[in-house]
């Protein structure tokens, strides 16, 4: 049943559910809040959280009133507490175990402790001295009555909501063995002293059964040894869960915790909670950013690692923006915050990691609707068992054990952990390496791409202008060209003159200061250096002096924009003197990136707004033979979906507003995370370092994603489709079924943490 989504606002909000065993729990809660009015929700077994989006009449308070009346608990997660703990409690708090755990872990070994000899005793007819069964008792019960006193509860609750999940299979399979074992105790023939009974892996051996007769049967090994080997499957998987959700944790506690601000010309140390937009901090050698700002003052080497995967430091200094959580590593630098709280990049990565692990693959709803109805099914499954071994073999032992062991065997956990655990995994493992993954659909399309659109500007090339080279007339030094070119640029604002001022700086040094400056608006500049009258600009420029290009420098000038970059003419003292070439430098990894995306089978295109000479240079460049350039911002979208009408299945990398529409029209959109905060929202990847290689390293990373989440299902399904008939067969002993169970849903959860492996 869906609900009815109201027109009007729609409020989102997640909610802590306590109280869920397995996948079943999940998909009756999600069903039970779907069915309010105007209500969606999705809930994750593994994150134990629901996000429900809401409207209408409905309020949180409703919404938690609802998952209570399902038998769970349900909260909304706390705010993160501001205040930073001391040096040394931050680390004993990082290592405190988890109460719930620590506890789960006491149950585990106190009833591995009591289950043991009882299965020894069952298993080695040799142990079984007179009266051995009554020890057997005497151990066992507190095993299957406290040991398995969260199975029973569960089992419980849910019954009295009308509900069956996996907690009833183990409650109802090891409480029927428990019983059968004390009515054959107390009023069969178990209980006479000199009792032995033999141990089988297979209840049905040659045509009959491995135990007598009904009466003198007893099951205590099946009733403890299940309950111990179900508390060790949950232990180990809810340690893994532990481990695979350990990424988002260290993300969130990457930020730092207080700083130094200044206040009225003071240095005050606050909590990074109270720093506000526009406040001035310091951040001296060694320590964290606080927060998202501009550098006001000073210069340094920042570490990005722990927000990238780049393990060279950036070099910054004034007019250069820093991001919270990166680590200073050498001078001293003061900050304006420009972001604080959940604006900023580290709280947007985490919110997007966490969006990912909260959302469902389709491959997951699918496995969700199965555990639902599987219980019950199973429920029946064993009761149809039980009568058909008693109509064929009128052997109520035989009948008895094979429905205990399909009870016990059909537990639905590993589909329910299939999904969840993998994408906990991967998109930790991605925020790590610097990639953020939206959600778990993306994941699809990672699959299906065959196409790569990569805008040229700040994608394939820096996005900024840099001199690329210098010709000189005969007998001009090519420093002093720089030096008096670079003079008059140093005074102009444009792009070009930046590039130019920047390189003669880093070539020829300290730059003099020009007289009579003045820019000519689309020509150039033009001023007095050092005495003598410079021109800086176009060739218009120099026509207007009366000055002609000779031949060496009218070559170089064709050549340079024949290759797709802008030419600079440098003339002073009535003589043309030389020409500079800027152009938009392609990145140095850019070619590598675009071979990477070659080797996961996919055809790179190169897009652009810049005319086809330019376009070509770059194609040629970094390997790219299929160019589409000198297209509109708003045709770009065209673009993509002319592609997509020829058949293929498109993603397109880019960094701009202008690319956002075309982003988002992909198949698969990757927003470069040094770009535009409109395409890092319409992009299905996020890609936080600048660097291209990154995008072929998220489409394998999604993909390997894909793998082990399928690999999961298939196990998942796998196990329970030949498990259930060999059961119902009376070809496995209860416990050893119950091994097998508990053992399955390791095993997803395992194969999941192999992800973090990912290089």
């Amino acid at each position: 049943m869906t609900s009815t989504v109201h027109d009007g606002p729609i409020t989102a909000v997640e909610l802590s559910i306590g109280g869920m065993t397995c996948a079943s729990c999940a998909a009756r809660i999600e069903k039970k809040l779907n069915r309010m009015d105007g209500v969606e929700a999705t809930v994750n077994y593994a994150t134990e959280k629901a996000h429900v989006s809401y409207g209408g009449d409905v309020q949180v308070a409703d919404l938690i009133a609802t998952v209570v009346k399902t038998g769970y608990t349900a909260e909304e997660p706390a705010p993160p507490a501001p205040p930073a703990p001391a040096a040394g409690e931050e680390q004993e708090r990082a290592e405190a175990p988890d109460p719930a755990l620590s506890a789960l872990r006491q149950r585990l070994l106190v009833s591995a402790a009591l289950a043991l000899p009882v299965v020894l005793l069952a298993m080695v007819p040799a142990l079984q001295f007179d009266n051995w069964q009554w020890l057997s008792l005497t151990l066992a019960a507190p095993v299957v009555v406290w040991g398995g006193f969260p199975f029973h509860k569960a089992a419980w609750t849910n019954a009295r909501h009308g509900a069956a999940t996996m907690d009833t299979l183990v409650s109802v399979g090891t409480l029927a063995a428990f019983a059968w074992s004390l009515w054959a105790l107390f009023f069969g023939h178990a209980g006479m002293p000199g009792m032995r009974h033999g141990f089988a892996l297979f209840t049905v051996q040659g045509g009959s059964i491995s135990r007598a007769d009904g009466s003198s049967a007893i099951y205590l090994e099946v009733a403890a040894g299940v309950v111990t080997f179900i508390l060790l499957g949950r232990y180990l998987e809810a340690r893994s869960k532990r481990k695979a959700g350990a990424a988002l944790k260290a993300l969130l506690e990457l930020g730092a915790k207080d700083v130094v601000v200044l206040r009225a010309g003071k240095e005050v140390r606050i909590p990074v909670a109270e720093l506000a937009v526009g406040d001035r901090f310091a951040v001296r050698p060694g320590e964290k950013i606080a927060t998202d700002g501009t550098v006001v003052e000073g210069s340094s080497a920042v570490d990005a690692s722990m927000l990238t995967g780049e393990s060279v430091p950036v070099e910054v200094s004034v007019g250069d923006s820093v991001t919270g959580a990166t680590v200073n590593t050498s001078g001293r630098l003061l900050v304006e915050a420009t972001r604080v709280g959940a604006d900023t990049q580290l709280a947007r990565m985490a919110k997007l990691v966490e969006d990912a692990q909260n959302g469902k693959a389709e491959v997951q709803r699918l496995a969700d609707r199965i555990s639902g109805i599987f219980v019950p099914v199973v429920l029946v499954l064993a009761l149809g068992t039980w009568i058909g071994w008693l109509l064929v073999t009128d052997d109520a032992t035989a009948a008895f054990t094979a429905a205990v062991a399909v009870l016990i065997i059909a537990c639905p956990c590993a589909l329910g952990l299939a999904t969840p655990t993998a994408l906990m995994v991967g998109t930790g493992r991605g925020a790590q390496l610097g990639i953020l993954i939206k959600g778990p659909e993306v994941l699809e399309s990672t699959r299906r791409v065959d196409t790569v659109v990569l805008d040229k500007t700040g994608t394939v090339t820096t996005g900024r202008m840099t001199l690329a080279g210098v010709v000189t007339a005969e007998g001009v030094d090519e420093l002093e060209l720089l030096r008096l070119a670079g003079s008059l640029e140093h005074a102009s604002e444009h792009p070009i003159a930046r590039a130019v001022a920047a390189a003669a700086a880093d070539r020829a040094g300290s730059l003099p200061v020009p007289e009579g400056f003045e820019n000519l608006a689309g020509l150039g500049v033009q001023g007095v250096v050092d005495g003598h009258a410079v021109l800086v600009g176009r060739e218009q420029l120099l026509a207007d002096w009366s000055i002609t290009l000779p031949d060496g420098l009218a070559r170089a000038k064709a050549a340079a924009e024949a290759e797709g970059g802008t030419a600079v003419l440098v003339a002073w003292d009535g003589e043309a003197r030389g020409v500079l070439t800027v152009a938009d430098a392609v990145k140095e990894t850019s070619a590598e990136a675009v071979a990477r995306l070659r080797e996961l089978g996919l055809t790179p295109v190169l897009l652009t707004g810049d005319n086809r000479a330019v376009a070509e240079t770059v194609a040629r460049e970094v390997g790219i033979d299929e160019v589409i350039a000198e297209v509109l911002p708003q045709d770009k979208v065209d673009v993509v979906r002319r592609l997509q009408a020829e058949g293929r299945t498109v993603a397109m990398v880019g960094d701009g507003v202008n690319d956002a529409a075309a982003l988002a029209q992909a198949d698969l959109g990757l927003a470069m995370g040094t770009g535009t905060d409109a395409a890092i929202e319409a992009g299905d990847l996020t890609l936080v370092r600048g660097d291209l290689r990154v995008a072929a390293d998220a489409i394998r990373l999604s993909r390997r994603t894909l793998a082990t989440i399928k690999g999961n299902l298939f196990w998942a399904f796998g196990y329970n489709v030949a498990a259930l008939p060999l059961a119902a067969a009376g070809l496995l002993n209860p416990m050893i079924a119950g091994a097998a169970m508990a053992f399955s849903s390791v095993f997803v959860v395992t194969n999941s943490l192999r992800l973090r492996s990912f290089r």
